[in-house]
């Protein structure tokens, strides 16, 4: 509560329309600074919004991320394009990541106005596939990770009815864009903001920061209230997500404690370094929590049962396994704990 309550005092000492981004899918922009809005955008899944971000760009303006693509999302930038443009056009469309909810629209959006997609390349290479995989053998993918994991045969059977929902989601791509990398400055408008890749949710996920006004579009890098999604995918079953998040997380703490934090999710909120050493230690209590139950071999889907106190759906499983699987990889690295398995049979967990 005191987080909830810090945020909400910055958001007032900055003339941010609380009232505007509280509600879901909310018309009006909110007023951030001078130049910059934030559009609320409805999704379908917790958290059941995302936050994108309008920047005045001298003759027009720039969208960063874009909410998915669906029919409520289009009506409510239609709406905002409506009554929040003032007749310019916009110029540039920049995508932090390819998860749907930010990439949803880009495509649409870039042929709507005729404006350029920028994007970190890993970002755009990981969209493009998602849209173009074959369905069949991601689905294989998918289970065998799973499979591998413990998990049952009706969660197996669960995932064959998931596979669709990127492409149900996400329109088709322009077929080139202009690269984003760490380090890069982009000015916008009279502002020069600074390129901070940050690996862990996404491969190459990218923020924003203005140095000037201690501004940072910080994507779903910091989360106020929640922890960011960092977890294991079929694709890379041997990936460490997790060590790049951490990473990325340190580097972060070289911004300005001052440092005003615009999430994808929630409301702007300071205290960007108290943020980041809790987002820290709760992963170091969670990896001392797999510690703990690898007391004897057990499977990743055993272990992340043991770590929440109620029976998990098919979907929370889904993500549940992916966190535990990136907690247990990191492990492995740090010669913690070992894995056993023989051909097919589900991997055993267990300490060194």
């Amino acid at each position: 509560m005191a987080q909830a309550g810090r945020a909400h005092s910055t958001a007032e000492r900055q003339g941010i329309d609380q009232g505007a981004l509280a509600a879901s899918g909310c018309v009006a922009p909110a007023q951030v600074a001078a130049g910059l809005f934030s559009v609320r955008l409805p999704v379908p899944f917790s958290p059941w919004h995302v936050n994108a971000w309008l920047v005045e760009d001298g003759a027009g303006w720039t969208i960063i991320d874009t909410g998915t693509g669906d029919a409520a999302s289009k009506t409510l930038w239609e709406q905002v394009f409506a009554d929040h443009l003032a007749g310019r056009p916009v110029t540039r469309v920049i995508v932090t990541h390819f998860h749907l909810d930010h990439v949803g629209l880009a495509g649409w959006l870039c042929a709507r106005f005729g404006a350029p997609l920028w994007m970190a390349r890993t970002e755009w290479l990981q969209a493009r596939a998602a849209l173009s995989e074959d369905a069949g053998l991601a689905l294989t993918q998918q289970q065998r990770l799973h499979r591998m994991a413990g998990c049952s045969d009706g969660f197996l059977a669960y995932l064959a009815q998931t596979q669709a929902f990127y492409t149900s989601a996400v329109k088709p791509l322009p077929a080139c864009f202009v690269r984003l990398r760490d380090g890069d400055d982009v000015v916008i408008g009279d502002t020069r903001w600074q390129v901070l890749a940050a690996a862990g949710h996404a491969p190459e996920q990218i923020c924003l920061f203005d140095a000037g006004r201690n501004l940072l579009i910080a994507a779903d890098h910091v989360l106020e209230t929640i922890s960011p999604y960092i977890g294991v995918v079929a694709a890379e079953p041997e990936g460490d997500p997790l060590g790049d998040y951490l990473a990325a997380l340190d580097r972060f703490k070289a911004l300005p404690p001052e440092t005003l934090v615009l999430p994808s999710h929630g409301a702007p909120f300071h205290g960007l370094h108290e943020r980041i050493d809790a987002l820290l230690a709760g992963h170091a209590r969670r990896l001392d929590q797999i510690i703990g139950i690898c007391d004897q071999p057990r499977t990743a889907a055993d272990i992340a049962s043991r770590l929440f106190r109620r029976a998990l759906e098919h979907r929370q499983m889904k993500f549940a396994v992916g966190e535990t699987l990136a907690h247990l990889n990191l492990l492995i690295r740090q010669k913690r704990v070992v894995r056993n398995g023989l051909g097919e049979a589900a991997h055993l967990y267990a300490v060194v």
